[in-house]
């Protein structure tokens, strides 16, 4: 009894992975349930070793193995494990599916695993392991198989439960050959000999155990592969071979049938029929099939993308903290999936990245940059990568105004003040080296630059160092608080006033520098009994104490002189004057404020490079009161609102040179001044220039001529010219041994030739040309060896065209233009003489030049024909050539035209040539008849070498008479003889019995003779659909239109000649396709037809003429096939017989 068959166990080296012999993973054998697909294929692509299509026993464990050679591999390779089509198995790794990999270092192969543990039903179906590597793949497919598990006996499974013992020994019946060779009707007595009750189990058993023979088809002699494998955007095609070469086949995609298309073209070649899918895409992976009658053929198509590279690559970044960062990059596919990642991590969109896709543009961005953003940022696609550095540079903080010393009283407030370059900045406070906290006396606030400590009703214990720490930046402001005590002392004498005035801090004795902007409060202590009297003043202004920007604030001993929002013109001399009834004290200061610089002027374009421009400036008017530090440069594109900055660091000189710019596009620059103060605004925008260099120097420079005075000179234009193009070109020469060259032209010529004129005769010359541009001059192409100015004597030779060498012929009227080429120095003497003489027509036109001569004739006449003869002569020495020119027109008719002779059903005729021939021999003779009743003509002869022939075939009871045309090789002669004589067929002594007239009834109902066939038209061309009908009486012809009768519309022309029906459609558009429908109605019935028209736009018309893949079978698609072979004519008439 035959066993199930079961796949050989893995066992063998061969079957296992090749081991690491440096240390790769080790792996055990298999245990001896786990099964793997034995046997070899034909390997082609990638794979060293395919698995195999396996049957398997449910419950038992299997293992395939994959084998992929890397030797012209770049990269690992990528497999993965699908089922059915889409499913993959990596994501159901587990205990069920497992997967393992090896690799050999000295084979370089790859060895894939896929075991399935304890098959089940489930199990069962097809399979398909998929590797690839950059831009290579390849893919195979398998089968499995589930089985049950057979009892060692498997008969048991069908014979009865209980089953009495046998005393007597028997002989052991192989039942299932005994079932084999039995006839069907015999199967239900043989089971019940040997005891089988489950007669259905056993038949199914029985039917899976027949070997059935593969039946051969009647349809095909060669089905479809099992599959295809295309890659996406290319083209694959199908191909089956038929017994009958005139069956008609049809195409299914997914149970839909194909229609013949642009996509999809069938060919059909004797028994071979083929389906070409173009540009494949996604939506062609399909299941196809192939129908014949009611025999079908199965395939599938699988569209593998192509591998998306990465065409832009991304470009480092450089930015400061806060600002904002963008990486851009662009891959060949639009749409196409990347990852972004940094430092091994994926990126994600969140707060502070976001990701851009537009089309085939990628971008990531981070907004406001931080220091831990710097690294190595990497963007992935499944064809490719790449990666860009971000760096970041922290952002220096600036002090604009620092916060000073308060001395205050008792119960009064002291409020500390510093501003700082960035608002977003916050900072903590201290006092002595402890956080101040906020409280009921104590006030903090944060607005815009500016940062505030206000105290309160100061008490002694508030006295202290108070200092203002900017988070994240090693920086930190300080300033004291001193409490001032207030004593009440009673001096019974008076103290002549004193001003206690202290600037040391200020660097300079008596200046106050003030940023413009800032506050300026300066308190001055005053001291004298009794109070003194304060008066401040700037030159012989006095400061009055009203409120206002500029204030004096006074109190016992101590004068506050305050500048709110100091400004340019608050700077100068000021005094205070103190004075009591004991004295008088004065103190001199002076108040400088500085500001930051105006912008620089004048910035402008000195000179560009290929990819460099060099910038010059003058400095600012105004340095704002401090020194220029330097200066900072930024550049943009013109139409472009985004500056770039040039650098980071100021750079001190008022010339920059500009690098890394585009050649061809046009920036514009601008400068902003730095000194201790801050920055200035920018300058104004210099004009747009451009970065630009001369061309290489031009090729080939060679002379092409030589006089006794000039000198021809060619080249060609230079190899590299670059955005700048070439303007001109200018040329110089000097003497052989010096080095002083004079330029031959003033202007750029813009031609690769030139004649130098002016050239001392004699002399050795060298020369050089410079090509121009608005970069400036290329370097010169010079010739290695010089000229020497003396023209060559050269033999006159005439250059005669070829179709000039035989007869030239022309008929009357047409235009006659010969240009006729020579040579010879010094320029030869031309002639023109015909048939002899000297050329005195003036019909005829002679013009000549340095080189060629020319005759034109505007309207030619017979009499221009002759001899021609063109002879060019220098001195002594002379070459000729002769131009045989015939001018033909018509020829005159025939003489003597007669009828010579007649015999039965014949006449024979003859004539004599005519006399004027148009000067050309007579090629032939058109011979015409006409009956005397009908006068209807019907050629008998053309092109009749002879001057007789006979007419046969003639009517008996008619004459005839004849008419005879000339023919030569302008065509007809425009006049005709006719025959002086007729030619009577005379009748015999035959009676002819005419029968009785029965009329016939030619009724019918209108029946279409040749139907409307579907048409595929390109937009814009304009189109017709015909038919034929047949009817009497005449029948009424309707047109429809998706059911809707076409009325009097001017875009459809109606059209009925003699039962063919035409509808003519002018310039169809994308909303003239559809059904179209004719009805021919009359008395006795009516009959209808209909077709599709569809419109395509005029890309079809180009793939189909373009396409070298397309072909069309006229016979099955004439309204293609005629489109194609008749170059879209006006109007497309196709009726099917």
């Amino acid at each position: 009894m035959p066993e199930a068959k079961k796949p050989a166990a893995k066992t063998d080296k061969a079957a296992a992975a090749p081991a690491d012999s440096e240390g790769s993973e080790c792996r055990d054998e298999l245990p001896d349930d786990e099964t793997v697909p034995g046997g070899q294929s034909e390997l082609t692509g990638l794979f060293v070793e395919r698995p195999e299509s396996t049957t398997v026993i449910k419950g038992k464990n299997v293992t395939f193995v994959a084998k992929v050679d890397s030797s012209d591999l770049l990269r690992k390779p990528n497999m993965k494990w699908l089922k059915g089509k889409w499913l993959d198995l990596g994501s159901k790794a587990g205990k069920h599916v497992q997967f393992k990999e090896a690799y050999d270092r000295n084979s370089k192969v790859y060895t894939y695993e896929m075991s399935i543990i304890k098959v089940v039903e489930g199990d069962a179906g097809g399979y398909r392991c998929e590797v690839t590597s950059k831009d290579k793949c390849d893919s195979c497919t398998f089968e499995v198989t589930v089985e049950e598990e057979q009892p060692a006996n498997i008969l048991d499974a069908f014979k009865r439960s209980e089953k009495k013992a046998r005393d007597e020994p028997k002989e052991d019946v192989d039942v299932w050959e005994i079932l084999k060779d039995a006839k069907p009707c015999d199967y239900e007595k043989i089971a019940f000999d040997y005891g089988i009750t489950d007669l259905r189990g056993l038949l199914k058993r029985l039917k899976k155990m027949k070997k059935v023979e593969p039946k051969k088809s009647d349809a095909f002699l060669k089905k479809l592969e099992q599959c295809y494998s295309v890659d996406k955007g290319k083209r694959t095609q199908m191909h089956v071979e038929l017994h009958d070469p005139n069956v008609q086949v049809k195409w299914l995609k997914n149970g839909v049938e194909i229609k013949p298309s642009a996509k999809y073209v069938f060919e059909c070649v004797g028994n071979k029929r083929t389906l070409t899918i173009n540009k494949c895409n996604l939506s062609d992976d399909a299941a196809y099939e192939c129908v014949v009658g009611e025999e079908k053929s199965f395939t599938e198509v699988f569209v593998k993308e192509p591998p998306v590279t990465i065409t832009k690559l991304l470009d480092d970044v450089h930015v400061v903290v806060g600002e904002k960062v963008e990486f851009e990059c662009e891959v060949s596919e639009e749409g196409a999936n990347v990852k972004w990642m940094k430092d091994g991590v994926e990126l994600t969109k969140d707060g502070k990245i976001r990701i851009k896709k537009d089309g085939k543009k990628h971008t990531l961005v981070i907004n406001e940059a931080t220091i831990e953003d710097i690294g190595m940022y990497y963007v992935y696609t499944n064809g490719g990568e790449s990666k860009g550095e971000l760096e970041v540079e922290a952002k220096e903080l600036e002090v604009l105004q620092s916060i000073a010393d308060l001395s205050v009283k008792a119960c009064e407030q002291a409020m500390f003040k510093c501003e700082v370059s960035d608002e977003k900045v916050v900072g903590k406070w201290f006092k002595d080296g402890v956080e101040v906290k906020p409280g009921n006396r104590i006030k903090m606030s944060h607005i815009g630059r500016i940062h505030k400590l206000t105290i309160d009703d100061v008490k002694p214990q508030d006295e202290g160092n108070y200092t203002f720490v900017p988070e994240g930046y090693a920086l930190s402001l300080s300033a004291k608080l001193n409490f001032i005590e207030i004593k009440i002392e009673y001096v019974p004498r008076q103290d002549p006033p004193k001003i206690h005035l202290d600037t040391s801090s200020t660097g300079s004795k008596n200046t106050i520098v003030v940023v413009a902007g800032n506050k300026l409060r300066l308190d001055v202590e005053i001291t004298g009994e009794p109070v003194p009297t304060v008066c401040w003043m700037k030159g012989d202004t006095v400061i009055s104490e009203a409120e206002g920007r500029v204030r004096v604030e006074t109190r016992t001993t101590l004068s506050s002189f305050v500048i709110e929002g100091a400004e340019r013109q608050d700077e100068g001399q000021y005094s205070i004057i103190v004075t009591n009834p004991a004295g008088e004290d004065r103190a001199e200061l002076t108040v400088k404020i500085v500001d930051v610089p105006n912008p620089p002027e004048n910035v402008k374009c000195m000179g560009v490079g290929e990819d460099t421009a060099t910038i010059t400036w003058d400095p600012p008017k105004f340095d704002g009161g401090a020194p220029i530090k330097g200066y900072l440069m930024e550049r943009k594109k013109q139409g472009s609102s985004r500056w770039t900055k040039l650098n980071f660091e100021v750079f001190e000189s008022t010339t920059y040179e500009a690098k890394k710019m585009i050649e061809g596009v046009f920036y514009e620059m601008r400068v902003f001044a730095v000194n201790g103060i801050g920055i200035s605004q920018p300058s104004g925008n210099s004009k747009p220039f451009m970065p630009i260099a001369p061309t290489s120097e031009p090729t080939r420079l060679t002379v092409e001529d030589v006089t006794d005075s000039t000198c021809a000179l060619k080249w060609r234009p230079p190899e590299r010219v670059g955005a700048g193009g070439v303007d001109g070109y200018i040329i110089e020469w000097c003497k052989e041994g010096e080095d002083n060259w004079v330029a031959a032209n003033k202007e750029p010529v813009d031609k690769n030739t030139y004649r130098v004129k002016g050239l001392p005769t004699g002399e050795k010359l060298l020369f050089r040309v410079v090509a121009m541009n608005i970069a400036g001059r290329s370097p010169p192409c010079t010739m290695k060896q010089s000229v020497t100015i003396r023209e060559i004597m050269e033999y006159p030779k005439i250059r005669l065209p070829r179709q000039l060498r035989t007869k030239f012929i022309r008929k009357v009227g047409e235009k006659i233009n010969l240009v006729i080429p020579f040579q010879g120095k010094p320029r030869p003497v031309v002639n023109w003489l015909k048939d002899g003489e000297p050329l005195e027509n003036k019909s005829v036109g002679i013009r000549t030049s340095d080189f060629d001569t020319i005759l034109f004739i505007r309207s030619a006449e017979r009499d221009h024909s002759g001899t021609y003869t063109l002879s060019v002569q220098i001195d002594n020495m002379q070459d000729k050539a002769d131009i045989h020119i015939q001018i033909v027109d018509k020829p005159g008719p025939p003489i003597n035209v007669m009828v010579t002779d007649v015999w039965g059903f014949n006449a024979a005729l003859e004539w004599k040539p005519p006399k004027d021939t148009g000067n050309t021999d007579i090629t032939g003779y058109t011979i015409q008849k006409a009956d005397k009743k009908t006068q209807d003509w019907f050629t008998v002869y053309e092109h009749n070498r002879r001057p007789s022939c006979t007419a046969s075939d003639l009517v008996m009871g008619n004459e005839y008479s004849f008419r005879v045309f000339s023919e030569n090789i302008c065509g007809l002669s425009d006049e005709v003889a006719f025959s002086k004589n007729t030619a009577i067929i005379g009748k015999t002594d035959l009676e002819y019995n005419k029968p009785a007239f029965k009329e016939k009834d030619m009724s019918s109902s209108p029946k279409f003779t040749a139907p409307l066939v579907d048409r595929v038209v390109v937009a814009g061309y304009s189109t017709a659909i015909s038919c034929a009908v047949r009817a009497y009486p005449k029948a009424k012809i309707v047109w429809m239109k998706n059911k809707m009768i076409i009325g009097e519309d001017p875009k459809f022309l109606m059209q009925n000649n003699q039962g063919v029906l035409t509808l003519n459609i002018r310039k169809p558009g994308q909303f003239d396709g559809g059904k179209y429908s004719c009805k021919a109605i009359n008395d006795l019935g009516e009959d209808e037809v209909e077709c599709r028209l569809e419109v395509r736009g005029t890309g079809f018309l180009n793939m189909l003429t373009l396409s070298p893949s397309f072909s069309l079978s006229s016979s099955l698609y004439p309204s293609l096939s005629h489109i194609l072979t008749s170059g879209m004519s006006n109007t497309i008439s196709v009726i099917t017989e």
